[in-house]
């Protein structure tokens, strides 16, 4: 069953398979919760891994890190194995690296500032056009005075000191206005809120190392720890477009390949789309469609294909449809809707059927021969090799101490930036405006001692006592007699 050139997805009236030289041309996976959607894409992973294909793929409730170990006999799995034929039905676990945003359930995953760039950050930011240029032109100003921008604390200073010197430098960069500086500050506190600091720093991600292979030439299965970052849907979106945007600008062209240079799945795909600015639909829908020739599959799984905008549906050519429920009008729309994009089987009426599936049942129809997709089958999918269910807290740690790259990214790094430098600069002109301020008091003291001076020498136009002067010279001479009346006192004493 199992096949060199193949997935094994599972069986209808036959064996369904997914050809790994179409692995790249993005897929679906959609369902009602509790359908089976996280054990396809499990199934899907572990047959891109055997075939040597690195996946990265977003844990949402920490099921999926059960791909680490080896599945455990059960009498619904041998069950299910031996009605579609498996005869090759085996327990392993794969190759698996573990990663978190927030660095608390795997490594974290980080990128700088200066690597997301002023036009993919000015769209996370949704900024108008105005905006957008003001932040081009911090980045411009940034690499003309060697400042680094690596976290969110760089960028702030970077702004701030704009701002404070923005009559200077809008002669260079154009108008730098502080409202505007202040709108680009308040996006960023958006992002910041929901863990956007976590993200900016160092040390980035290494794209390679997504895209490793262990000694036995499986493809290691990168699982980020998702749980949380789903409170997180902008900063989630954001980590989505980097990475399909740093993939498709440092990956060659390969055209269509034999097997994917990396697929990845995204769940709850309608976390990316929701309310997303058109700016930011457009930018994925583009990265989308030429990522593909890098050699990179892109799968979003969520529960309903209308989650997913037209323009990026109509890239995913190889789809598995778990059950949909048809309870009301929009949801009976979104049924027809699914039935509609699948090519017809003349057995079954496709429509009614996606109402019907059970647990772990689907239609599956996935890109054949000259690309044309195949005719939707009624699928029992195959039971996963690895573990259905979590890890334990003792495992994962284990796994991550094992980890190709353990203690790459575990550390923070915080090295000299713009924060730094522009701080220093500003505690060297406080200095020296201090030190100045304090040279300008010591010549005032010395002019107006100066002047004192050159004022008591200057000859005397009267010799007419001034009342001090009187009062000086009085003072003088009744000292002086006190003084004499005492002496002659003690000379009497002593004859």
């Amino acid at each position: 069953m199992l096949l060199d050139n193949a997935v094994y997805l599972g069986t209808s009236t036959r064996p369904e398979y997914l050809a790994l030289n179409y692995g790249n041309r993005h897929g679906l996976i959609t369902g009602a919760t509790g359908t089976g959607k996280t054990v396809t894409l499990q199934i899907l992973a572990e047959g891109f891994s055997r075939a040597g294909v690195p996946v990265f793929c977003a844990d949402i409730k920490g099921d999926v890190a059960g791909i680490a170990a080896a599945g455990e006999p059960q009498d619904f799995l041998a069950a299910r194995a031996e009605k579609i034929g498996f005869s090759d039905y085996a327990f392993e676990g794969f190759p698996t690296i573990f990663w978190d945003l927030f660095g608390r359930q795997g490594h974290p995953v980080r990128t700088t500032v200066s690597e997301m760039g002023p036009l993919l950050l000015s769209r996370i930011l949704e900024l108008n056009a105005t905006q957008e240029g003001v932040l081009n032109a911090a980045f411009k100003y940034a690499d003309d005075e060697g400042l680094l921008l690596l976290d969110f604390k760089d960028l702030r200073a970077l702004l701030v000191h704009m701002g404070e010197h923005r009559s200077t430098l809008s002669g260079r960069y154009g108008n730098i206005a502080t409202a505007t500086i202040g709108a680009i500050q308040r996006a960023l506190l958006v992002v910041e809120q929901q863990g956007g600091e976590n993200f900016f720093g160092e040390h980035a991600l290494e794209i390679s190392d997504l895209m490793r292979v262990d000694p036995q030439g499986r493809g290691y299965i990168s699982v980020l720890a998702a749980d949380e970052l789903m409170r997180a849907p902008r900063l989630y979106a954001i980590f989505l477009l980097w990475m399909l945007s740093e993939l498709f600008e440092q990956l060659p062209e390969v055209g269509n390949p034999d097997k994917p240079k990396l697929v990845f799945f995204f769940e709850e795909a309608h976390l990316l789309f929701d309310e997303a600015p058109k700016a930011l639909l457009d930018k994925i829908e583009q990265v989308v469609k030429l990522v593909r020739s890098k050699g990179v599959g892109v799968y979003f799984v969520t529960q309903n294909p209308m989650d997913v905008p037209e323009a990026v549906l109509a890239q995913l050519g190889n789809r598995v449809q778990h059950a949909l429920r048809a309870y009301t009008p929009k949801e009976q729309r979104a049924v027809r809707a699914a039935a509609d994009s699948f090519r017809p089987n003349p057995d079954f009426s496709t429509e009614e059927v996606i109402t019907q599936l059970g647990t772990g049942e689907a239609l599956v129809s996935v890109l054949e021969e000259k690309g044309v997709p195949s005719i939707v089958g009624r699928t029992l999918i195959r039971p996963p090799s690895s573990r259905m269910g979590p890890l334990t807290p003792e495992e994962r740690r284990a796994a991550m101490a094992a980890s190709p790259v353990a203690g790459k990214y575990d550390e923070d790094y915080d090295r000299e930036s713009a924060y730094e430098l522009l701080t220093r600069r500003a505690e060297d002109a406080a200095r020296e405006a201090e030190m100045a301020a304090r040279e300008e008091e010591i010549r005032k003291a010395a002019e107006e001692a100066r002047k004192a001076r050159a004022k008591a020498s200057a000859p005397r136009r009267s010799t007419r006592q001034t009342p001090v002067e009187a009062a000086l010279n009085q003072f003088a001479r009744t000292a002086g007699r006190e003084v004499a009346r005492n002496l002659m006192g003690i000379f009497k004493a002593r004859r």
